[in-house]
């Protein structure tokens, strides 16, 4: 077997809605997950929902929030990670200053050309 190595350059890079996520492995590598580079753009407010995958993500730069539909609220910033492990509907919101940037991991794996439709009042969900 090879190992999977692959350089950011090189991986599909898909608009997910608000903003870029770079998908370095996924369904079709086998491994039963998938890894993203995921850029939230500065100011944007998601509505997202999991029905078919649970995630953790890991900031790596930038600042913004995770907040449950019942208003309660988590700041996301470098060296935090959350874990969306009940399929959560959540929003996840960018800083107005700043973009987001997290590295995630989806199981199980992603396709490749998910993106969403993006809803304030309806979770986007894949």
């Amino acid at each position: 077997m090879t190992m999977i190595i692959r350089d950011i350059e090189d991986v599909k890079t898909v608009d997910w809605g608000n903003g870029v996520s770079r998908r370095f492995l996924l369904a079709s590598d086998g491994v039963g997950y998938s890894l993203t580079d995921t850029v939230v753009l500065a100011g944007t407010k998601s509505r997202l929902e999991y029905r078919n995958h649970l995630e953790a993500c890991y900031c790596i730069a930038g600042s913004g929030e995770v907040i449950e539909l019942d208003g309660t609220s988590h700041p996301i910033t470098p060296g935090r990670m959350y874990a969306l492990d009940q399929h959560d509907a959540h929003y996840l919101v960018a800083s107005p200053h700043e973009d987001l940037r997290l590295v995630c991991v989806f199981s199980p794996a992603l396709n490749g050309d998910e993106t969403h439709s993006l809803d304030e009042h309806v979770s986007s969900a894949y």
